[in-house]
């Protein structure tokens, strides 16, 4: 939203003395909508998003948590969806809006989607609302549903396996709650950084992941074929990984893939070596959840206890299958 090019012609973040002014100058009838005020958390291109950086965004608005009707934060397009999965966990039991939005084009070009944006993520700010949203285009995406889909279009994000939970018109119209919680807002900081995530393509050499076992990873997201299918080649990765008490949670390549590995004899083999299945969570929420869950437990089935408890709506598990 922020952005400016250098000599070169590359986007860059502004200078850090000139980004407050520059959100501001977006559109100063802002403070009709509610009275604002700015706060300054980092200044980065939103690919260097780090987890320390989720910590000091849901600390932040945790300890000003009693002082706002709703939170407005505004980042890169790039890695949206991973921070409002990741600060989803952060913070729960929250009773009001906290919107995630940027824009497409730069917020200086007289094209740019980021007052748009910004205005009606304002207004979303000040709705008897709750939860991590990302208010994009026209779209209200639950945040742990939220992904990037085009780097070109407008609606640049997608609700992924549920539905948006409202949209963007003459007035903001929700289609369905937005987990209001009575109860009393909760802090998990921490997230585990030492894990990757994997798609396996066809022939892709086994070695590859024993490298990872033996170099320290911590956990592994690993998208299968179809329903969570895993080739029989990678059962002996999966085994030492048990024995290593080092989590591979299994998820589906499809966009709007939900994992049903006992289908397969496959995936029922990769369940029998203590795979994790992913069912219905997107690609961000799957990787924050288990960097969040191997901050909290080491023992495997702890860890299996936690990606498949729904805390803030980022899971369906099927009873039937």
């Amino acid at each position: 939203m922020v952005m400016v090019r250098d000599e070169k012609g590359s986007l860059r973040p502004p200078s850090s003395e000139n980004i407050l002014s520059s959100v501001l100058n977006f559109e100063p009838r802002l403070k009709e909508i509610a009275e604002i005020d700015i706060r300054y958390i980092v200044n980065i291109d939103s690919s260097d998003m780090t987890p320390a950086v989720w910590d000091q965004i849901a600390g932040m608005i945790f300890n000003d948590y009693d002082h706002y009707v709703g939170f407005v934060l505004i980042h890169g397009t790039d890695t949206m969806a991973y921070t409002a999965s990741a600060i989803s966990f952060a913070l729960q039991n929250i009773g009001k809006p906290v919107v995630l939005t940027g824009a497409q084009i730069p917020g200086h070009l007289l094209e740019s989607d980021a007052r748009h944006n910004l205005v009606n993520a304002v207004r979303l700010a000040t709705y008897d609302a709750a939860g991590v949203m990302v208010l994009f285009g026209d779209k209200i995406v639950r945040g742990v549903h939220s992904s990037k889909v085009s780097h070109t279009k407008l609606n640049a994000f997608a609700s992924i396996n549920h539905p948006k939970i409202g949209q963007v018109g003459t007035r903001l119209e929700f289609f369905c709650e937005t987990h209001k919680s009575p109860g009393t807002p909760s802090l998990f900081q921490g997230f585990e950084s030492h894990i990757v995530s994997l798609s396996l393509i066809p022939g892709m050499p086994v070695d590859i992941l024993f490298k990872l076992l033996e170099e320290g990873i911590k956990g592994i997201v690993l998208s299968g074929y179809g329903t969570g299918n895993i080739p029989s080649v990678y059962l002996p990765v999966l085994k030492r990984a048990q024995e290593m008490t080092i989590p591979v949670v299994i998820r589906s390549q499809c966009i709007e893939g939900i994992t049903n590995m006992s289908v397969y004899s496959t995936g029922q083999r990769a369940l029998n070596y203590g795979a994790i299945e992913a069912y219905d969570m997107s690609r961000e929420a799957t990787t924050t959840k288990l960097m969040w869950a191997l901050h909290r437990a080491k023992r495997l089935e702890e860890i299996k206890a936690i990606m498949h408890n729904n805390y803030v709506g980022e899971i369906h598990i099927p009873h039937v299958y």
